[in-house]
């Protein structure tokens, strides 16, 4: 391929890049959407990683018809070129940024596209209440979203897990059985039963906690903050098993060997979005919509 005599549009960049990485691409595309709903992204190219104080950093050029952006990880956010021209100062100013957030966990959240999106939607709602309440109906009021943000978490699941024909199924509003039946199947196995337990055990434990504070008309901040905690740990629980049992447990590529496995969400894989996997030393995905025998 001959050199281009002429400057390049932003759309045909790519063409020149010999190290692509179109499933990370489209993920900082997506968020750059998601970010600027009115500017359409033209090409993204990765500019390099930095490693500070254990973290990785991944540092993007994105170009839209509108703006030229720096998009940085860890957590990710993105800075006009225009306003932030050199990429040392923004990444100084990212890192002391993210760690102001990671400061207040209760305060942060994400724009990348997740299956859960609702659950993590009525957690901050949960939180906010608190942050606003005086009074024992308050505190009640905040026993009432992390109630719902439960029964959607359970809902999220059983959309997602197949479930034996064979099996009763619970109404939509009994979480406890939901959980039972849920953790039943992704964390199924002798070698699993410890932990089953500890998770059937957190969930209905944390369920009635959340009940009680409905209806306790001495309900405070002290048992509205330990039941917040516990609606966190119970999501974090369940959300990372089914993305093990999504995942099928990869540890390693399958073509490569390579250990560089890392965890995607496309929100236009039927019925409503899932987690596919891509290596970073090749080319190998489980991605449905790609031919993996072409890989």
């Amino acid at each position: 391929m001959l050199p281009p005599d002429h400057p390049l549009p932003a759309r045909e960049l790519s063409q020149y890049s010999v190290d692509g990485d179109p499933h990370s691409e489209n993920d900082i595309a997506s968020y750059v959407h998601g970010q600027a709903r009115d500017e359409t992204v033209q090409h993204v190219e990765k500019i390099k990683e930095e490693f500070v104080l254990g973290g990785k950093y991944e540092i993007w050029d994105v170009i839209t018809e509108k703006d030229r952006y720096w998009v940085i990880t860890n957590l990710t956010n993105l800075y006009s070129q225009k306003h932030f021209p050199s990429l040392d100062y923004t990444l100084s100013f990212h890192i002391g940024l993210m760690m102001r957030i990671r400061s207040r966990p209760e305060n942060a959240t994400s724009d990348d596209p997740s299956p859960f999106d609702e659950v993590f939607r009525r957690q901050e709602q949960a939180k906010n209440r608190n942050d606003r309440a005086v009074e024992a109906e308050d505190y009640q009021a905040v026993g009432m979203h992390l109630r719902e943000c439960l029964l959607s978490l359970v809902g999220a699941l059983r959309r997602r897990v197949k479930l034996p024909a064979d099996v009763e199924r619970p109404q939509d509003a009994n979480f406890v059985a939901w959980s039972a039946l849920l953790m039943d199947q992704l964390c199924g196995g002798g070698g699993n039963k410890e932990l089953r337990q500890h998770l059937k055990n957190i969930a209905k434990e944390t369920w009635q906690l959340v009940n009680w504070l409905t209806h306790d008309r001495n309900a405070n901040d002290t048992a509205s903050t330990i039941a917040i905690h516990s609606c966190d740990t119970v999501v974090g629980h369940f959300v990372q098993i089914l993305m093990r049992q999504r995942t099928g447990n990869t540890q390693e590529c399958p073509l490569c060997k390579s250990r560089n496995i890392r965890t995607h969400f496309d929100i236009s894989i039927e019925p409503d979005g899932d987690y596919y996997m891509t290596c970073g030393v090749c080319d190998w995905t489980n991605h449905p919509g790609k031919n993996e025998a072409a890989l």
